[in-house]
């Protein structure tokens, strides 16, 4: 008799719980039961929680069994046992150069660019190698766990294009230069097209379009200041490459007779909202001036490496108030789009170079990749930590791998032993775009086959370098 009034006893308690939660307020999505790492200013940590989003916005991020009793809702991403994060941000990259990945590696930055990137790119760079070279991109950042990217490249339009159908976000910046680039002859040309661009992509949920001066030393005084006056007309964000190598800025300090900072702070490209690429060889007053200007830098530690570039002085900007993001750049110089190796690299750079172990902890990485990196970007209202009224950004990470266990100390666990295949679901502004490892959002077999097209026209052209 006991046990048949504890059978009944249960059946009632299940049933009011099953109508708890059909009377609950209804949201769209409702991933639940893992490890919520919010990256908000409590850093909370949330054990076996929950992230509650409707429409594309999260409407509540808190314990499971609390969410559970709230929400009803018309989908679920069951996380036990793994890791919720933020979605990561990739500040800077060329995505179409995928299709270069691997074609001029050991060189130093000027070589690669002038002897190699140039003539390739002028050749074979077309709007539908741009659009299939982002999609290639987009795959592989959204298995990685990138949500969000920042490119500098050229026909934008269509990697805006090929963003939005892979459900990814991006700020993205046509790249102007003073001599013919693959889709305009002329500076006067792309930013008459770049605002055309920007009114064309303006208020799209997924796509921030950008103005993006390439840099001092490929862009003169004129272009540099018509380019300020262009994104502070129409409130786009500037994107520019900034003292990555020592030979531009020797060569920009004999040229302008100070530093590239202080030179591009004179022609008041940094009074609009600017996110500059590399800041590698700065000293103390660039620094500063990078600080009151408020600035964003992006640290690129496997491209800077790469090419011998230097080492960003991540530590001491940020302790001048520089907010630093961290950057892929493209695969051409990389060669692979990982966030999760760039934030293992970034902590452990800071560390070698400084001489001190504490340099950079794991947490503060996570942060560069996240928090810290959208307010490099001027999005920290918008993207970057799981919290209330954000969008919702968010990636699902199984950390049961060999080389995920045992788990002591989350942090840690993210920046120096997981890996990017170790993510396994994707949220990008509300919409599951990965699941159980698999892309829902591209044909990956139409993409494969048309990426081989362009190898072989690549593998063409490099035959014929002398």
């Amino acid at each position: 008799m006991l046990r048949t009034w504890l059978s009944l006893l249960a059946l009632v308690i299940a049933a009011a719980l099953l109508l708890a939660c059909a009377r609950g307020e209804p949201v769209d999505l409702l991933v639940t039961g893992g490890t919520v790492v919010t990256m908000d200013a409590d850093r909370r940590v949330i054990e076996d929680g929950a992230v509650a989003v409707r429409g594309e916005r999260i409407v509540a991020v808190g314990s499971a069994s609390e969410l559970n009793r709230r929400y009803r809702a018309r989908h679920r991403l069951q996380a036990d046992g793994r890791l919720v994060l933020p979605g990561l941000i990739n500040a800077h990259t060329h995505a179409a150069m995928s299709l270069y990945r691997g074609v001029a590696d050991d060189l130093d930055l000027e070589e690669w660019l002038q002897d190699y990137i140039f003539p390739l790119e002028a050749k074979l760079t077309t709007p539908e190698s741009v659009y299939w070279g982002t999609k290639l991109a987009a795959l592989e950042m959204i298995r990685g766990g990138i949500t969000t990217f920042v490119d500098m490249y050229y026909f934008e339009d269509k990697v805006a294009e090929a963003s939005a159908e892979a459900g990814l976000r991006v700020v993205a910046g046509e790249t102007i230069l003073d001599f013919p680039s693959p889709d305009f002859k002329t500076p006067a040309e792309a930013l008459r097209w770049t605002e055309d661009f920007i009114n064309r992509w303006q208020g799209h949920p997924l796509v921030i379009p950008a103005v993006a001066p390439h840099s001092a030393y490929t862009c003169s005084r004129e272009t540099l200041q018509a380019a300020a006056e262009l994104a502070r007309r129409t409130g786009a964000p500037l994107l520019i490459h900034l003292a990555e190598s020592k030979l531009t800025v020797d060569q920009g300090r004999k040229k302008y007779g100070q530093s590239p900072v202080a030179y591009l702070a004179e022609l008041g490209l940094f009074d609009v909202p600017t996110l500059a690429a590399h800041c590698i060889w700065l000293d103390e007053q660039d620094q500063i001036l990078l600080a009151e200007k408020g600035v964003g830098c992006v640290h690129n530690p496997t491209s800077n490496m790469k090419l011998a570039s230097g080492v960003a002085p991540v530590i001491a900007l940020r302790a001048a108030g520089v907010p630093v993001g961290l950057g892929t750049d493209g695969a051409a110089s990389n060669n692979d789009l990982n966030l999760f190796e760039e934030m293992d690299l970034a902590a452990k750079l800071q560390k070698l170079s400084s001489g001190d172990p504490k340099a950079l902890p794991a947490a503060d990485a996570l942060a560069l990749a996240t928090v810290e990196g959208a307010r490099a970007l001027g999005l920290e209202q918008e993207i970057g930590s799981l919290e209330v009224g954000k969008r919702a950004d968010l990636i699902v990470v199984q950390r049961n791998a060999p080389h995920a266990i045992p788990f002591y100390d989350v942090y840690a666990q993210i920046v120096y032993t997981l890996k990017a295949s170790d993510v396994v679901a994707s949220v990008i502004n509300g919409q599951v775009v990965l699941q159980d490892g698999r892309v829902l959002t591209l044909d990956e077999a139409a993409l494969r086959q048309r990426v081989a097209e362009y190898a072989r026209a690549v593998r063409a052209v490099l035959e014929e370098q002398p």
